[in-house]
């Protein structure tokens, strides 16, 4: 409608091109978000209800359900631990995937549900449990279970080490029961996400200073134009020259409009300033550049078949602007592996030559150096190291007739978890010099001291 040498099209059509691209762009990344958010909402779940297990979707439980995890399951929303497979009704769990950390957390219930190890007894039990409000701290939690039996009600405490929070995996431990405290939007895990802003890129920051600083030089012009059009109109023979008569629509037509239409026939004429197609470019380029981060071989994972994933391209080009990285502990980006060196044993200095434990200055040739047995005060030493630990032993490797130690006839090597790492290294630098500990059995520890258990 505005009178213009170039149409308005033009100048529309790229502007709607690049509004599309990003909204497409934008919307994919989106759809493969809710995608992942609707794997973990749907991911299958048993609950206890009328006196069986019933399979459903994690969404679907609500406060004081009772749930079945099995071993190396991810937890589906905060639960106090009732009962374990084991007899004291403890078990074992990793948050590496909330706090970072990789070692083993033991965790307890209350003895009086932890004797409830079927789901016919956990059917039974009446209880009621009393907890604060959420909060987003992972390691506070304070609260109570009320147990009624035959004549009385058991009143016990309840503190972070009941409670299994969601997005925790279960380790070394067959399966749990536990009741659901906290669902959605109100587990820890989700009080500790950071509401989502439309993150941009230095590159688009400085991009979007410069349209604006363009949008005003743009405005300027159009105006001045304007302005000049109507001083150099303001003398008549310039008004309506010979060449280009006014039709009678516009000699009687508004002044204010007719400012406005000219003003607009301007924009239009000097609308090219805009480099709308380098915002193609940067959008085409930032989505293009996710694949190649997904198609690099340095970021791929050959164990668990995992490549890197580009959860939004917004800010591909942020990664080539890092300079340092900062890290608040040294277990952060470092592997923390521990292994055994040397000890002292009575004030001599000894080390670990070929599964044996040899005094500083004995080699293999030595008369004293291919000893295979233990002295008196090493064997001490190493049942004080295999004692004072809280590793625990594989659950698979515990399970056969004869224990783990006779497979075929071959000696298996037993695999020990642990939440401190020292421990962990300590108690297999003593399994591999002779004294072997088994494993623990109610309040007892079972030791293999050179082949003979106590």
């Amino acid at each position: 409608m505005i009178d213009t040498p170039t149409s308005p099209i033009t100048s529309g059509l790229p502007l709607f091109f690049v509004i599309t691209v990003t909204a497409i762009k934008q919307g994919y990344e989106d759809w493969l978000r809710h995608k992942a958010d609707n794997e973990v909402n749907g991911a299958p779940v048993y609950v206890v209800r009328s006196g069986g297990l019933v399979k459903t979707r994690s969404k679907n439980i609500r406060v004081g359900d009772i749930v079945r995890v099995a071993k190396d399951e991810t937890f589906p929303v905060d639960l106090v631990l009732l009962s374990s497979d084991r007899v004291d009704g403890s078990c074992h769990v990793t948050t590496a995937s909330l706090d970072g950390e990789t070692n083993l957390k033991t965790h307890v219930a209350v003895p009086e549900t932890a004797v409830l190890q079927s789901v016919a007894n956990l059917d039974k039990l009446v209880a009621v449990i009393e907890c604060q409000q959420p909060e987003a701290d992972l390691y506070r939690f304070v609260g109570r279970i009320t147990v009624s039996q035959q004549t009385e009600e058991i009143v016990r405490p309840l503190g972070p080490e009941s409670l299994l929070l969601r997005g925790a995996r279960l380790k070394n431990t067959k399966e749990i029961f536990g009741v659901a405290v906290y669902t959605g939007m109100e587990t820890k895990m989700a009080l500790n996400y950071k509401s989502k802003s439309q993150k941009r890129s230095a590159v688009e920051k400085s991009m979007n200073s410069f349209l604006i600083i363009y949008l005003i030089i743009l405005l300027f012009e159009a105006i001045l134009s304007t302005i000049l059009k109507y001083a150099w109109q303001a003398e008549e023979k310039w008004d309506e020259p010979w060449y280009n008569g006014k039709t009678e629509h516009e000699r009687n037509s508004s002044k204010i409009l007719r400012f406005i239409s000219d003003f607009l026939a301007f924009l239009v004429l000097y609308n090219f300033i805009i480099p709308i197609s380098l915002y193609v470019t940067v959008e085409m380029q930032k989505f293009l550049g996710s694949f190649f981060i997904g198609w690099d071989l340095d970021l791929y994972h050959k164990e668990t078949n995992q490549r890197a994933q580009v959860n939004t391209s917004d800010l591909n080009e942020e990664l080539g602007q890092v300079e340092y990285v900062f890290t608040d502990k040294t277990g952060t980006l470092t592997e923390n592996e521990m292994q055994f060196r040397e000890c002292s044993i009575n004030g001599v200095k000894y080390q670990e030559v070929n599964g044996k434990l040899t005094p500083e200055g004995f080699s293999e040739d030595s008369p004293d150096g291919n000893r295979h047995s233990l002295m008196k005060e090493e064997e001490l030493f190493l049942k004080a190291v295999c004692l004072c630990h809280t590793v625990q032993i594989n659950a698979d490797q515990t399970d056969g007739a004869d224990g783990p130690w006779h497979a075929n006839g071959i000696t298996s090597p037993l695999e020990y978890y642990a939440s401190s790492p020292d421990e962990k290294a300590l108690v297999e630098a003593a399994s591999r010099v002779g004294v072997v500990f088994t494993g623990t059995s109610g309040d007892s520890m079972e030791v293999k001291s050179l082949g003979k258990p106590e």
